[in-house]
């Protein structure tokens, strides 16, 4: 499967909703299994009750399983296991005998543990199904707030590859953006302090921010101020409503066209450029403070220039790369591994990355994962429409040069 947007494929055509749905109420054992299981045990405690004789009553044990079935299994398989213990204890309390009120009181207590195992069944499927909801709407907003992939501007064409993590404690605040400005083109790659909706939010506030500044600011640390403030405001918000406050790393590039490339890093991690047989780290000697944090630093946030030449490729990403873990608890050797695909394209890098990530990690991820591969753009392929204005702008330009 494609790497673009690697969740929203869910099953035969579900939403994420849907999906997290029928996976809380899907049965996490078969029917063969457990109730081939259950007349095992039943076989097993009934020859042990007629071996031990009238001293030990074993049957009565029995009323345990529907409860012990009710932590993984469907509503009907905790009927169905409910119902068999049912008659099984109730015909064996008649064939041992008693008195009336004996044989009255047992049955009254093996229906009661039989209905009880059923009820918890259901409040917990009723519960799963709500998690899995918050969990695919939380999954959902960061898939609106984010734009499909692949991008492509006058300067660049950006590929890349999002897949949050569906979990509603650790869904993270992942974010990146492309924007074609009359300035060239501006990207944004970042990652939220903390995790939940908050982070969401914050997120959100920060890829707005981008949206307006990125066309409006003449300057790329124009740009990165705009954000700052956003952060800033977004913070003063959530202390008022009882929220702690969060800051952004992230890595704000533009793209002129001219080979080169501008860079303002707000303590994201530094990208990798293959080029030419070579995967290597671009230094990035001016690291300033996260987003949100620019009040603790004296220093003012500074541009740095990169060559970006012809047929390159600058990779970007968040830490859900370079955490990811194996089963001893290693991080992912991230640049070994680039070392491996230097020369690939774009899209190849991406699929080769993502395979290499899910067999190193065992499919288990802890974070959201975004990258972003970025190239020169061809001098073919469909763009970006212009940003509102920019097409007056040009053709003022353009009847003033008559």
């Amino acid at each position: 499967m494609g790497l673009q947007h690697l969740s929203t494929a869910r099953g035969a055509g579900l939403t994420g909703t849907d999906a997290g749905e029928a996976s809380a109420r899907a049965p996490r054992v078969g029917n063969g299994a457990l109730f081939g299981g259950l007349a095992l045990v039943t076989a097993v405690i009934v020859l042990l009750d007629l071996w031990s004789g009238d001293e030990l009553r074993l049957v009565p044990l029995l009323v345990v399983v529907p409860a012990l079935v009710s932590v993984f299994g469907t509503i009907r398989q905790t009927v169905g296991v409910a119902s068999w213990i049912m008659v099984v204890a109730v015909t064996s309390r008649l064939v041992t005998g008693g008195s009336f009120w004996d044989i009255t009181s047992s049955v009254i207590f093996t229906v009661l543990a039989s209905f009880l195992g059923v009820g918890a069944c259901a409040l917990r499927i009723r519960h799963a199904t709500e998690i899995a909801r918050l969990r695919s709407a939380a999954v959902a907003l960061q898939r609106q707030i984010l734009r499909p992939l692949p991008i492509v501007t006058d300067q660049v064409v950006a590929h890349g590859t999002y897949a949050p993590i569906e979990e509603d404690r650790l869904v993270g605040g992942d974010i990146y953006e492309v924007v074609s400005s009359p300035y060239g083109t501006r990207v944004i790659i970042g990652d939220v302090q903390g995790k939940g909706l908050a982070a969401i939010g914050a997120g959100f506030a920060v890829l707005g921010a981008f949206r307006e500044a990125a066309i409006r600011e003449p300057s790329l640390t124009g740009v990165v101020d705009a954000l700052e403030d956003a952060v800033a405001r977004h913070n003063a918000f959530s202390a008022q409503t009882g929220e702690i406050e969060r800051f952004v790393t992230a890595l704000v590039l533009g793209f002129d066209g001219d080979g080169r490339v501008q860079a303002v890093n707000c303590g994201h991690l530094p990208p990798r450029m293959l080029h030419e047989h070579v995967a290597s780290p671009v230094p990035l000697r001016r690291t300033s403070v996260p987003l949100g944090m620019a009040e603790l630093s004296s220093e003012a946030r500074v541009t740095e220039w990169l060559d970006f030449p012809a047929g390159a490729t600058l990779l970007m990403f968040t830490d859900g790369v370079t955490e990811a873990r194996d089963a001893a608890g290693s991080f992912y050797p991230l640049d070994s591994r680039l070392g491996r695909w230097p020369d690939l394209g774009p899209r190849e890098l991406l699929d080769a990355l993502h395979r290499d990530l899910e067999e190193f990690s065992g499919g288990v991820r802890r974070d959201d994962i975004a990258v972003l591969a970025v190239r020169r753009t061809p001098s073919a392929g469909p763009r970006l429409p212009e940003p509102p204005g920019h097409g007056a702008r040009r053709a003022a330009e353009a009847f003033s040069a008559r």
